[in-house]
């Protein structure tokens, strides 16, 4: 199914799906516009569906600082961290067809990651990063970031555990999902990439046809590059030596942890697939069961460190971390949070660094799916989807 039979423009209220209001969609578009205007970020795509329909759609704001070119419905934008959830996706399919389990010991598959205490970190730490790896960027500094096989060889002959496994939430930016990725290809029974365990295993089956891992060569005259601010404490080259941060240009790229593409389109379909329970357009990808188990609190009361001591710069209280199996959870606590203060305890997302998000609330039966230029401060990201996420929630009828 193409995107267009997906997707829709603002409708007018005379058709507007049930329990969405048309005028604080309408309001929710025209803030992001006056966002825009006011110079607070350059572009955006959004969407919000509210039981599998679409009640807003917009793609507004121009693709660069640099450039008048506007964005579109069909830009591809390089998705950041957003790219996590198709690798813990696939990470709990490989758990229900028995490849892996939350207890296997990364060990046991990855050999090279042996040595105490590392020896003893699991699938189920990764996925809720308390793995104890320390949260870099790059396992050695300056080293190409597009071949997952070089970077599993220097993050086996470089990084161990700062704390012990299980006992600490701290955000990993690369290393835990370069390592779920690895898992996935070793266990794979076809022998395939990680490239493309996604593109056959996720992207296909669930019609997401303008997605790839990696800038797929179709794709590029479409493809928003990232637009990081000098002060971003990572860079990104590519074994191309296409610049700073090239590795997110490079078409044969595999980073488990931040390499996705897909348009907002595509990302509603995923985040469609997540709140009907694991499926969609007759395409299974998790049993209900598993989405379920996955969007439950596995981090009880502690803070995510690495986002707590960035929010003590801001004067903001430490809040739970409330990770599930891969996924950031809204929780019970009212604190500052990405995903909104309106939202049902039990919603559930992943975000990217300063630009993108997706969450669903299965209480509500809603999905929203944001995609922003450029990369933003991460406290002016979090004020900035709150606030957004509210607008939208407020549309609820």
């Amino acid at each position: 199914m193409s995107q267009s039979t997906m997707s829709q423009s603002i409708v007018s209220p005379s058709v507007m799906p049930r329990g969405l209001d048309a005028g604080r969609l309408a309001h929710l578009g025209a803030t992001v516009a006056a966002d825009i205007a006011a110079g607070r970020y350059h572009g955006a795509g959004i969407i919000v569906a509210r039981d599998g329909k679409i009640g807003l759609e917009e793609a507004l704001g121009r693709v660069r600082s640099t450039s008048q070119s506007p964005v579109r419905k069909d830009s591809v934008f390089s998705l950041l961290s957003v790219t996590k959830a198709f690798t813990n996706v696939l990470v709990l399919r490989a758990i229900e067809r028995g490849q892996l389990s939350l207890f296997t010991k990364v060990s046991s598959v990855i050999p090279e990651f042996s040595g105490l205490p590392r020896s003893e970190v699991t699938v189920e730490h990764l996925l809720t990063h308390k793995s104890g790896l320390p949260g870099v960027y790059t396992p050695r500094p300056g080293m190409y970031l597009d071949r997952l096989d070089e970077i599993i060889a220097a993050i086996c002959s470089s990084l161990n555990c700062v704390d012990e496994p299980g006992t600490r939430v701290s955000y990993a930016p690369m290393a835990g999902q370069a390592l779920l990725g690895e898992l996935l290809r070793r266990t794979d029974p076809l022998k395939r990439s990680y490239r493309q365990i996604v593109t056959d295993d996720l992207f296909t089956p669930l019609g997401m046809s303008d997605s790839a891992i990696g800038v797929r060569a179709d794709l590029k005259s479409r493809h928003i590059p990232p637009e990081l601010p000098p002060h971003f404490p990572a860079t990104h080259p590519g074994s191309s030596d296409l610049g700073t941060h090239g590795a997110f240009e490079e078409e044969q790229s595999e980073m488990p942890w931040v390499g996705g593409f897909a348009t907002a389109g595509d990302l509603y379909r995923f985040a469609e697939m997540l709140r009907r329970g694991g499926a969609l357009d007759g395409q299974r990808i998790l049993s209900p069961r598993m989405v379920d188990v996955a969007t439950r609190n596995f981090t009880g009361d502690l803070p995510n460190l690495m986002f707590a001591a960035r929010g003590l710069t801001r004067g903001w209280k430490p809040s739970p971390a409330y990770l599930g199996l891969g996924f950031q959870l809204r929780g019970e606590a009212m604190s500052r949070h990405i995903f909104g203060t309106l939202t049902s305890p039990r919603t559930f997302g992943n975000q990217g660094a300063g630009s993108t998000l997706y969450w669903v609330d299965p209480d509500l039966g809603m999905t929203f799916v944001c995609l922003t230029v450029p990369v933003l401060d991460d406290g002016d990201n979090i004020e900035r989807f709150q606030r957004l996420s509210d607008i939208a929630v407020a549309a609820a009828t």
